[in-house]
C-alpha cells in the first residue's frame, strides 16, 4: 500500500491536515475546499487565462468525451514509457494539470494515487472531469514555487507543456525535481528553442500585443478568423509550402500538433483551443533540451536523458532523470 503524503503549509512549514472545508493548522482552516480543490492561491494570477479557457474548453482533451481517441492517453504512456501495473499503490504528483487530460488517464489507466497541482482555477474543471474518483485523486490550487507537500515524498513527476509558462524557468524544474523521493522519477515535456528560427513566426510577432487583450477580445478575434485560416492553411500544406508559409498565419499547427480524422466541427473547436493557448498566456519561454537536461543534472538526478519522443503526428521534447539516493 502506498504511504499518505504529509502535506505542509509552503509559507510557514507548519503541518497540513485534509479537511472537508478545507486544509487546516491545528483545527483552523487556513487554505479553503471549493469546488474540489484546496486552494493555497487567488485565481486573479498570471495563469488566469488558462483558467479562461479549460473552464470553456473543459472536454476539447478528455479522451473520454472525444470518441475513445485516446490521444492523452497515447501521450503519457508514450512520453514517459511507464508500466501501468507499475504504478499500483504509487503517489504520483502532476504539476499544471489544466482541465485533467493526464490526470484522467493516471486515475482511469493505472491505480495510482494522484496529486495534482495547477495554478488557475482550471482545477474546477478537472474536478468536473475527474472528481469521480474518490479517494485516489487529491486536487490543489497551488503555485509550482509554494505546493503544499513535505519535499521528498512522490514516487513520480510530471509535468507536460507547463514549465516553459511560468516565471522563472530553471526555478520551476527545481522545485519539481524537490518533490521526489530518492529513487523516483521525475519527466518534463516543453516547448523547445532549435535555433534562431524557433521564433520567427507568427506565435511570438503577435503575442505581445495578444497577451494584454483580455480573454474575451482574444478568443472573439480567433473564432471570427479561424475558418480563412484553416483554409489557407489546409491549401498550402497541399501544395507543399505549409511549412514555411505557415508559421506565418496566426493559427495553431494543425498539421503537427492536432489529432487526425477528427471531424470539422472539431477540428474548428481544436484550432481555436490551441490557437487561444498560443497567445494568451502571460509567459512563453521555450527551452533548449541540453539547458533543461543540466538543470536535472545539477539538481541531484542522475540517468538523465533528453530529446524528442514522436507520437502520432506529434514530437515532445522531453528531459526525465531519477532522484538520487
Amino acid at each position: 500500500m502506498n504511504q499518505n503524503i504529509n502535506l505542509r503549509n509552503p509559507f510557514t512549514q507548519t503541518p497540513l491536515q485534509e479537511q472537508a472545508e478545507g486544509l487546516t493548522e491545528n483545527g483552523t482552516v487556513v487554505f479553503p475546499y471549493k469546488n474540489g480543490a484546496y486552494r493555497l492561491v487567488e485565481d486573479d494570477n498570471y495563469t488566469q487565462n488558462f483558467g479562461y479557457q479549460w473552464n470553456k474548453f473543459a472536454e476539447t482533451q478528455i479522451d473520454q468525451a472525444q470518441k475513445n481517441q485516446q490521444l492523452s492517453l497515447r501521450r503519457v504512456f508514450a512520453v514517459t514509457g511507464w508500466d501501468k501495473q507499475d504504478l499500483q499503490d504509487k503517489n504520483i504528483l502532476e504539476v499544471g494539470s489544466g482541465a485533467g487530460r493526464f490526470s484522467q488517464v493516471i486515475l482511469d489507466h493505472t491505480k495510482a494515487t494522484l496529486y495534482s497541482v495547477d495554478y488557475s482555477n482550471a482545477v474546477e474543471a478537472n474536478f468536473k472531469n475527474n472528481g469521480h474518483h474518490n479517494g485516489r485523486f487529491h486536487l490543489y490550487q497551488a503555485s509550482v514555487y509554494d505546493m503544499p507537500f513535505e519535499k521528498g515524498q512522490f514516487d513520480k513527476v510530471f509535468c507536460f507543456g507547463v514549465i516553459q509558462h511560468t516565471p522563472d524557468v530553471q526555478k520551476t524544474v527545481q522545485s519539481l525535481i524537490s518533490m521526489a523521493k530518492p529513487g523516483a522519477e521525475v519527466i518534463v515535456d516543453f516547448y523547445c528553442v532549435n535555433g534562431w528560427w524557433t521564433k520567427v513566426q507568427a506565435k511570438y510577432i503577435f503575442r505581445p500585443i495578444t497577451k494584454k487583450w483580455s480573454n474575451e477580445k482574444l478568443l472573439k478575434k480567433i473564432e471570427k478568423n479561424v475558418d480563412w485560416m484553416i483554409s489557407a492553411t489546409t491549401f498550402f500544406n497541399k501544395i507543399g509550402i505549409g511549412r514555411f508559409v505557415n508559421r506565418f498565419i496566426p493559427i495553431c499547427d494543425i498539421k503537427g500538433t492536432l489529432p487526425q480524422g477528427i471531424s470539422k466541427k472539431e477540428l474548428r473547436e481544436w484550432c481555436i483551443l490551441d490557437t487561444f493557448d498560443m497567445f494568451s498566456p502571460e509567459y512563453d519561454q521555450p527551452q533548449k533540451v541540453s539547458t533543461v537536461k543540466r538543470w536535472f543534472e545539477e539538481n541531484g538526478m542522475e540517468k538523465v536523458w533528453g530529446g524528442t519522443i514522436k507520437f502520432d503526428n506529434s514530437t515532445a521534447y522531453v528531459v526525465k532523470g531519477i532522484k538520487k539516493s
